[in-house]
């Protein structure tokens, strides 16, 4: 007998038992909702791209995580896995947008694959839900890209999380400033590791990638460190820029005081936003307002569901201005901490199925199916067990399982046309006729 294969999952990647795909399903379910409820609309893009679509648009460090596809012959790698669904949807857009018109509001669901170091809550295949709006540079779309966040993780029962914010457009003006804007790239990668490796680590990156003196860096660091209220952040990086005004420093500013105007108006609580100035998101391809999504009793996590704003990179592809800005939910480093936080969506159930029909006589599947095809059609999830085991076995497997209530019939209830309806967690069980079975387990599920 030839040797068998050891089952196993690849590093970076993980197999989602019933329990967790079922909690899965429902934030993907709910994203969707809350996606269509601000007027997005869904499309699909390949798994595969061409090379050139992707490489040299999140820059060199994001190039190294492409996953290469080589063609079937195996001697070149002629396509690549995509790792985010934004560079996909800037191609998609240049190629449709004549078609679709603009402003063009879509959101797409899928896996992403990146060759980077696993980690808690970090895989190299995972899954995101996105959301944009391109072809307007009006801040009412950045604005929205806020309050969506914000409405989608109160969807997700989450009560304490914290979007923090900030707008790319001060640190270019720093830099420019600075007469350091040519510098932009390495610099904002390496402040992009702030909070991974500290100050010093980052100012020792900053001079050797960058060619900066540690002075330079440690004056953008001391930007991206101001710290306070919103209010009093946005004041003192106006009053640091007072001296030397900046053009994109003052659009930045404006912008970010719009948005926190319009979100309190809107209803978003007192301290969900949080001004950051140290965030800057590590793909090259963010020129505006940037985001990152906090849970507050699992922050180490990261952030659960980033974006920002993306002026130039569909002209990559284009010679049409196409500017966007929308974010990204990440749902497997979510479906993670959903499960170190015990969220109350990972109830145990392994079953979408409410009920049970108990197969206590063989002869009578028909009847058993019968009343399943009824509840069905109420709206009622149910299973009917294959076979005529012992009822204690049946009980155990639906207790096992999650069902919340078994239904029932032996001969003594066919010969008087009724059925018991039994709630498992109260152990509490009731026998009503066949015509009050749907409003009975109705009423019981309610």
């Amino acid at each position: 007998m030839a040797d068998l294969i050891t089952p196993r999952t690849l590093s970076g990647f993980r197999d989602y038992l019933p329990d967790v795909m079922l909690a899965r399903e429902k934030v993907l379910d709910t994203a969707r909702r809350v996606y269509r409820s601000y007027g997005f609309t869904p499309i699909d893009t390949p798994a595969c791209e061409s090379l050139d679509v992707l490489l040299g648009k999140g820059g060199d460090e994001s190039d190294k995580l492409v996953y290469r596809v080589l063609s079937a012959r195996g001697d070149k790698a002629e396509m690549g896995l995509r790792f985010d669904l934004t560079v996909p949807f800037a191609r998609f857009s240049a190629q449709y947008i004549n078609q679709l018109g603009t402003p063009f509001k879509r959101y797409a669901m899928g896996p992403v694959w990146r060759g980077e170091r696993p980690g808690q809550g970090r895989y190299r295949e995972f899954w995101q839900c996105d959301f944009d709006t391109i072809g307007t540079t009006s801040n009412a779309s950045d604005i929205e890209t806020a309050l969506v966040v914000n409405d989608l993780f109160t969807a997700l029962n989450f009560d304490t999380f914290e979007i923090r914010i900030n707008n790319r457009l001060l640190l270019n003006g720093l830099l420019e400033l600075k007469g350091l804007a040519d510098k932009a790239v390495p610099l904002l990668r390496s402040l992009d590791k702030l909070p991974k490796i500290g100050r010093e680590k980052v100012i020792e990156e900053m001079v050797k990638e960058a060619a900066v003196t540690a002075e330079q860096a440690g004056t953008v660091l001391d930007l991206a460190e101001t710290t306070g209220p919103n209010a009093e952040v946005l004041d003192r990086v106006e009053a640091f820029f007072a001296a030397s005004p900046n053009d994109k420093a003052a659009e930045g500013i404006r912008r970010l005081r719009e948005l926190l105007a319009v979100a309190k108006a809107a209803g978003v609580p007192d301290g969900r936003i949080k001004i950051d100035l140290s965030i800057c998101r590590g793909l090259d391809y963010y020129t505006g307002t940037i985001y990152e999504t906090f849970l507050t009793d699992l922050p180490g996590i990261g952030s659960v569901c980033s974006g920002g704003r993306y002026d130039n990179l569909a002209s990559k592809y284009t010679k049409q201005v196409l500017p966007g800005v929308g974010a990204s939910l990440g749902v497997d480093r979510l479906i993670a901490a959903m499960e170190e936080l015990k969220h109350p969506w990972l109830t145990g159930q392994t079953t979408p199925a409410q009920v049970l029909v108990v197969n206590f006589d063989a002869a009578r599947l028909g009847d058993y199916q019968r009343i399943a095809s009824v509840l069905r059609s109420a709206g009622v999830s149910i299973e009917v067990y294959p076979e005529a085991k012992k009822v204690g076995q049946q009980f155990a497997y639906a207790e096992k399982r999650g069902f919340k209530l078994a239904v029932t019939a032996g001969p003594a209830e066919f010969e008087q046309g009724v059925w018991k309806v039994k709630d498992l967690a109260k152990r509490e069980e009731a026998t009503v006729p066949e015509a009050e079975v749907v409003a009975k387990v109705k009423a019981v599920l309610q």
